[in-house]
């Protein structure tokens, strides 16, 4: 396994980084019993970074991996804009990974320095907490340029954690190119860089091989987050980053894995998607897009006009 340092940080992980979303209640909410084998496999395959949120309720999930290698990278996030709310949101990570610090603590979905100053007493209440030890960096989440680029004038922020893939699908106030010169930038800056959906929340996942060969050559990228669901994707996306063989049986049966459309939470129900879909497997329903599943072929056009990127496969 390829190891980097997170910029500034000092904190080593590995080059790939295990999206716990994929695996958690709000997608597939995987047994324990599941869960356990995978992230076993994933520590044995020195992965030692790991992704999750407040939002993911998914804890419970990923203290079976600290219980098997407790000085595992962990980083989480949360939307708090006030102390009282970052306090709660820290507490509970603590608590229900049984752990008494944090990696890497971030707000989620940042959007510009307009957005930071709106959160700076949470913010401020995380700074508190690293001088403690209690969290050991501080960092950001983000789908837009504007907010990488606007990070280089907060020293305080340690992480960045942008959306970056092959079409560049998801980013919202640009192109790739945009994102890439605004990473590239933090990334100079000292930021350590975990990239985000380099499959486009399974909306590329018929370019594969393009998605990886993009983002495995972006140097200024320290680690990349990827969803994963079982053993077989651990050992498949391990060897992609390992530069390894793949071999048939392996590769069938990842490109087999049944996957069906997921509408997230914050669809706002424009209806684009709707009006998209030829196959008429998509409606507006109480204000958010429904999927008929019967007639869904998970081609993923429908995630091309998505304002808010609120489509996923899964």
């Amino acid at each position: 396994m390829n190891y980097r340092i997170l910029g500034n940080s000092g904190i080593r992980v590995s080059r790939l980084c295990f999206g716990t979303l994929t695996m958690a209640p709000m997608q597939k909410n995987k047994t324990l019993s599941e869960c356990r084998d995978v992230y076993a496999k994933a520590l044995d395959l020195g992965i030692n970074f790991f992704d999750t949120a407040d939002l993911y309720q998914n804890y419970h999930q990923l203290r079976l991996a600290v219980e098997m290698k407790p000085d595992i990278v962990i980083a989480t996030k949360s939307y708090d804009y006030c102390a009282q709310g970052v306090a709660k949101s820290l507490n509970k990570a603590l608590h229900e990974l049984n752990r008494d610090y944090i990696d890497i603590y971030m707000l989620h979905e940042q959007e510009s320095r307009h957005t930071f100053r709106g959160h700076y007493e949470a913010i401020e209440y995380l700074l508190k907490m690293k001088e403690k030890g209690i969290i050991r960096a501080f960092g950001i989440s983000t789908h837009r340029v504007e907010a990488v680029r606007d990070s280089l004038h907060f020293s305080e922020i340690d992480i960045v954690f942008p959306i970056i893939n092959y079409t560049g699908i998801g980013i919202e106030d640009g192109s790739r190119k945009d994102m890439e010169e605004a990473v590239n930038l933090a990334h100079s800056a000292g930021k350590g860089i975990m990239g985000m959906k380099p499959l486009g929340g399974g909306n590329l996942l018929a370019d594969t091989d393009a998605c990886f060969d993009y983002v495995l050559g972006l140097e200024f990228v320290d680690s990349i987050a990827m969803g994963m669901q079982n053993t077989d994707e651990v050992i498949y996306n391990t060897a992609k980053f390992n530069g390894g063989d793949i071999d048939f049986a392996l590769k069938k049966r990842v490109s087999q894995l049944p996957r069906r459309l997921h509408i997230s939470d914050w669809c706002e129900g424009c209806g684009q998607c709707a009006a998209r879909c030829g196959q008429h497997a998509l409606s507006i329903v109480d204000g958010k897009a429904r999927v008929n599943y019967e007639k869904c072929l998970t081609c993923c056009y429908c995630a091309s006009v998505c304002p808010c990127f609120a489509i996923k496969v899964v």
